[in-house]
């Protein structure tokens, strides 16, 4: 899609939202998360502007310009300037030339929906500087450097999920991505008859962000403590649940549940990918209810939008799974339900969510993308 047509200095650029089937709050834990990127992406046009340092980058989201120079990179009171500022920033830390430059960006991702826009924002202008000013940045620089935009710049401490699906993604496949080696294994994303379907809660999930930071701080405070009487454990990678219950009195019970979900949810990730290889649409499907309970019950990260979505469907023989999907407090459910079915689920639930709660939800089909594409025009 161009965001408008002329000069052969354009280069455009596709950056995927994505999705995570199952794995959630383990990457920064050095855990296992089974995601892709999808077909719904941000689009951007970039070119040279003949200046040194000016820079402009206009989002028709926003309907918002950004003007800066490249030699005063300062945080912006406005958060989507933010990753823009961060990978530019983090770009030059690692001696890379930029030069002034023009960008144009519009986005079909839904803001707030757990998709994780951010990654993709950072991914797909981290790639577009690469090939607009030749500046030899393998990938995984890019899902490195994007990622460090948002955890030195942005303030958020996010794993490497989202920018390593955003930009590694294989048309057609789900990653799973052990985040403490960063191997990867790519699955055929066969769901039969079933399609990926997001029930989006229309809730912002304002409170993830801080939320998230307390989640990671909690979960290396009890690493810590463990790492006191086992100096071999380097990660909650390292620690089984026999250690664990060793500790049951030296943690906080918060702490505990914090540490026994990211076990439990590293166990269902490899069970889930062992299912959907096997074609086990039923086991795979509850995995994913288990994974949601424990987000609910130990992690605490749910609400009672995406709680309504998901008990929703537990009785319906045409739905083999659903959970919360990404940071929490809002955004969406992902579910695996039977094509010919969806129509009749999207009229059922909207009605039964805008009476519980004055509004409906949004619904968003999805496939297994690919990562992000750079063009020439």
């Amino acid at each position: 899609m161009s965001l408008q047509s002329g000069s052969k200095t354009w280069i455009t650029v596709e950056s995927p939202g994505r999705i995570n089937l199952i794995g959630e709050h383990t990457d920064y834990n050095r855990g296992l998360v089974l995601p892709t990127a999808i077909n719904k992406k941000i689009f951007f046009e970039l070119r040279a502007n003949g200046e040194d340092k000016s820079c402009t980058v206009f989002s028709e989201t926003y309907n918002s310009h950004l003007e800066f120079d490249l030699d005063k990179i300062a945080k912006s009171s406005s958060t989507w300037e933010n990753y823009i500022l961060g990978v530019v920033n983090e770009i030059q830390k690692r001696g890379k030339t930029l030069r002034g430059f023009e960008c144009r960006l519009k986005s079909e991702l839904p803001i707030g929906a757990g998709i994780s826009s951010s990654a993709a924002l950072e991914c797909g202008l981290a790639t577009g500087l690469n090939a607009l000013f030749n500046l030899g940045l393998s990938k995984f620089e890019i899902v490195q450097l994007s990622q460090a935009a948002e955890n030195n710049f942005v303030g958020s401490q996010c794993g490497i999920m989202d920018q390593y699906a955003s930009v590694m993604s294989k048309s057609g496949h789900l990653i799973l991505l052990d985040c403490l080696d960063l191997k990867a294994q790519y699955i055929p994303a066969d769901f039969g008859s079933c399609k990926i379907l997001l029930v989006n809660t229309k809730v912002s999930h304002s409170l993830a962000e801080g939320e998230y930071n307390t989640r990671r701080a909690e979960c290396e405070t009890a690493l810590e403590i463990i790492q006191q009487k086992n100096q071999e454990v380097k990660t909650l990678r390292d620690v089984d649940l026999e250690m664990l219950n060793s500790f049951r009195t030296q943690l906080s019970e918060t702490q505990y549940n914090r540490v026994l979900y990211v076990l439990e949810e590293n166990s269902r990730v490899i069970g889930a990918s062992k299912n959907l290889k096997a074609g086990d649409l039923r086991k795979f499907g509850d995995l994913m209810y288990q994974s949601h309970y424990g987000l609910r019950d130990l992690y605490e990260v749910s609400c009672k939008e995406l709680d309504f979505l998901v008990n929703y469907t537990e009785d319906k023989e045409y739905i083999y799974g659903s959970r919360m999907m990404g940071g929490g407090f809002g955004g969406c459910t992902i579910n695996i339900i039977v094509e010919d079915k969806i129509a009749e689920f999207e009229k059922e639930i909207s009605s039964a969510y805008e009476k519980k709660f004055g509004f409906p939800p949004e619904f968003i089909t999805v496939v297994a993308g690919e990562g992000v594409v750079v063009d020439r025009d």
